[in-house]
């Protein structure tokens, strides 16, 4: 006897795996089981007993019939028996059991039908193809390890915390949008009640209230492990959500089983209907054993004819059931589209708008989850949506960012403000808007930002800078920082990270844009009208622009400052500049101008001016400096100067001036006719000598010559007793004058790089200069009397 149990391993499969199979898939299985038993049964009776027996046909002969001696044979049988007298128990046919056996074998191989010998071999060889090809795209390799998979990250959300956290919370929002909407509230968008700062419900989960996690942190909060996990979740459906979309190897695999199991039903319905009258009992045998047995006809019994007949009527029923079914898979697989799947239901059940649809291998899958239980599919939703990962992110960031952990990152900056500065988080934790005296939030590469209502609360926030941020208000925090906010910074890299209510900001004084801005919409991000900013001062600009946009006219009136920083995109349309008549600052950085622009000649009320990095080789133009009265500071570094032109001297209110990395050889006298200088910056050049004239500049408190050729200074230039920052580093000096004493508000002197052998001792007359303040090398430093080195190092 053949165990069934020996043909578990044709249909066995992991039993998670049951929820892909629909119901026609376990019915087959049911079906595939009961003619494998057919099978098995009729094999072990093939096995178990006989398969034919034979008696020998006797023929009767003329010279018998003539003679009238004893009968020898009768033919038929029935009338033989008849004449036979009554004491006559059979005929003898002088046979021996060998010879019986041999003639059984003989015509069970010769004259007994093929389809009656091998009809249950053919049943069972059929059903093991049946069970193989329902169960063959659990076992191919392309396909059972995207299952595996599968299931294993569906039976890890339909079990998830955070899957029955998300849906009762949605659930309960929509509770009570039913009830919000009696009182005329917009389940459209967010509204805030004229006197409640509450967030009204939607039937989005990207509206769930944030009082759920700062309100009620008691209420179905998830701990520390149970987040991760659910974290973890979240990044598996994604990446395996890309894997298994680009094909649709599973689809392909199961329309190709499906049609090899229609096809075996037509093939064996055909056959097996034109053969299964081919099962008798009675057959005739004819073969040529004469000369052994002494018989060449023999009249046959197939001793299993009538059982297998009745089992192949059975079969083929069973078959017939099997074969309609899997044309109904057919007409399912080819007539509806399963290679795409909304989650449109789940999204109207559930109120989780954001679940996106999917398609090839991950939505079959999920057509095929839905025959077993449709819920497997909803709870697994919610791994798919965004802003049901952001409130997972959020809940943990809430966990892992305490109001006590952000307070200890505070710090001052530049501006003097207390700022809380965040980078590279997956979102903004709440406990941010629990630091009353935030003034300024710094938030660096942070992607789905939401500022909620609570905001208002900072109400001494004044700063906010955003780098790579995307960014989304809600309607309070848009009117709470229209109110409050006077510094916005942006750095944006696309036209999602350039925040569009900024130009709302009625109060912001200091705007800052980093980014890729064009007047060309179909290529850049376009800078629209500022016309709303009435309290805007300063303005700066970092991009690749051609021309000053017109937008930046629109403020002209009440802009102090403008900072153009280009990325050496050539600025070629500055006319707007000359309408910016209020302007007392401008930068111009790496515009490509190769001049200095006559638009700025026009800004009567500018008192700072930088121009680094524009290939500006002449400077001719600078006379006509001269118009504008309150220049102070002049910014020409960073060019390719070649001289400074006489026309210097008519710059007589300058107080700093940069001409430091140019390629200035000479310096002219007329340069120091500018007695107002405080600041003069001419490192970096190819200068081997000081004129004299230095020593008129009796306001001169900081002068630089390091990195270039000079060889001696001139005594004049101990004459600035107003010195505090003298830098003669990487020269070519050997001497340094002993009128050094005459510099007594020195604190910083730059020595270093020369060929100094010994320094002064009148050194020492410098009360103010410092060790670290003196940047000399040590051996030098050492030939200074040792009085005069512990003077130095005392604090």
């Amino acid at each position: 006897m053949i165990p069934v149990m020996e043909f578990r391993q044709f249909s066995e499969q992991q039993p998670a795996f049951r929820v892909l199979k629909p119901w026609w898939d376990v019915f087959t299985d049911y079906l595939s089981v009961i003619m494998l038993m057919i099978g098995v049964f009729g094999c072990t009776l093939q096995v178990m007993q006989d398969k034919i027996i034979c008696l020998p046909q006797r023929i009767a002969s003329p010279s018998d019939n003539t003679s009238g001696g004893e009968l020898k044979s009768l033919v038929p049988l029935q009338t033989n028996i008849s004449a036979v007298p009554r004491e006559m128990k059979g005929l003898k046919t002088d046979l021996d059991l060998q010879q019986y056996s041999f003639i059984n074998q003989m015509c069970y191989e010769k004259a007994l039908h093929w389809y009656a010998k091998y009809f249950p071999y053919l049943v069972l060889i059929h059903t093991v193809v049946f069970m193989v090809c329902s169960n063959f795209w659990f076992k191919f390799p392309g396909s059972s390890s995207k299952i595996e998979h599968f299931i294993s990250m569906l039976s890890k959300c339909f079990d998830s915390p955070w899957t029955t956290r998300a849906l009762s919370e949605v659930s309960g929002e929509n509770t009570e949008e039913k009830d919000s909407k009696k009182t005329s509230t917009s389940r459209s968008t967010i509204t805030v009640s004229p006197g409640e700062g509450d967030l009204e419900k939607t039937q989005s989960l990207r509206s769930i209230p944030e009082k759920i996690v700062v309100e009620k942190p008691s209420a179905s909060v998830l701990d520390k492990k149970e987040g991760e996990q659910a974290k973890a979740l979240f990044e598996k459906v994604k990446k395996f959500r890309l894997h298994v979309e680009e094909g649709d190897i599973l689809y392909l695999m199961y329309v190709r089983q499906t049609v090899v199991k229609v096809f075996k039903f037509l093939l064996i319905i055909a056959y097996n209907s034109s053969l299964v009258n081919k099962v008798r009992n009675r057959v005739r045998c004819e073969v040529e054993i004469q000369d052994m047995t002494g018989y060449r006809e023999f009249e046959c019994n197939h001793t299993m004819a009538h059982l297998f007949s009745k089992l192949s009527y059975c079969y083929l029923c069973l078959v017939a059931v099997y074969g309609l079914t899997s044309l109904y898979t057919s007409y399912w697989l080819f007539y509806r589209s399963l290679k795409e799947y909304s989650f449109e239901y789940v999204r109207q059940e559930t109120g989780i708008n954001d679940i996106p649809d999917v398609k090839n291998d991950f939505a079959f899958m999920l057509h095929m989850i839905d025959q077993y239980d449709p819920l497997y599919s909803k709870r697994f939703a919610v791994f798919l949506s965004e802003v049901s990962e952001n409130k997972l992110k959020q809940l943990n960031l809430n966990h892992e960012w305490t109001a006590e952990k952000l307070r200890q990152r505070l710090q001052t900056n530049t501006n003097n403000r207390l700022e809380l500065q965040l980078f590279m988080l997956p979102g903004l934790p709440d406990t941010v808007f629990e630091l009353t005296e935030l003034q300024s939030l710094k938030l660096e590469i942070i992607n789905n930002v939401t500022i909620p209502a609570s905001i208002s609360q900072l109400e001494d926030l004044q700063e906010l800078s955003l780098y790579q941020c995307c960014l989304k208000l809600h309607t309070t925090a848009t009117s709470f920082l229209k109110e409050n906010l006077k510094v916005l910074r942006v750095k944006f890299d696309d036209n999602r990270e350039l925040p569009h209510w900024m130009y709302c900001l009625r109060n912001l004084e200091e705007l800052s844009l980093t980014g890729s801005l064009s007047p060309d919409a179909s290529k850049n991000i376009v800078l629209e009208s500022l016309r709303e900013m009435k309290c805007l001062k300063t303005l700066s600009l970092k991009s690749n622009l051609t021309k000053i946009p017109q937008s930046i006219v629109d403020v002209s009136s009440h802009l102090q400052r403008l900072y153009l920083h280009n990325d050496g995109t050539k600025l070629v349309m500055l006319n707007n500049l000359k309408k910016m008549t209020n302007l007392i600052e401008l930068e111009l950085v790496r515009c490509d101008l190769e001049r200095i622009p006559h638009a700025v000649f026009s800004l009567t009320s500018l008192q700072e001016l930088d121009l680094k990095e524009n290939n500006i080789r002449s400077i001719e133009e600078i006379i006509s400096f001269q118009h504008l009265r309150k220049l102070t500071c002049l910014k020409l570094w960073y060019n390719g100067i070649m001289y400074i032109p006489e026309h210097i001297k008519k710059l007589g209110s300058l107080e700093r001036l940069y001409f430091s990395y140019n390629k200035i050889e000479v310096l002219p006298s007329h340069l120091f006719l500018c007695n107002k200088l405080r600041y003069l910056d001419l490192s970096n050049n190819d200068i081997r000598f000081i004129p004299p004239e230095i020593g008129v500049l009796q306001s001169l408190q900081y002068f630089s010559v390091t990195y270039n050729k000079i060889e001696s200074l001139p005594d004049e230039l101990f004459f600035c007793k107003k010195l505090k920052t003298l830098k003669l580093g990487k020269n070519m000096l050997s001497i340094l004058s002993p009128k050094i004493s005459y510099l007594a508000l020195l604190t910083y002197l730059d020595l270093k790089g020369n060929h100094f052998e010994h320094l002064p001792q009148e050194l020492g007359y410098c009360r103010a200069l410092k060790r670290s303040g003196l940047i000399v090398e040590e051996t030098v430093f050492e030939t200074l009397p040792s009085d005069i080195r512990d003077q130095m190092k005392a604090e």
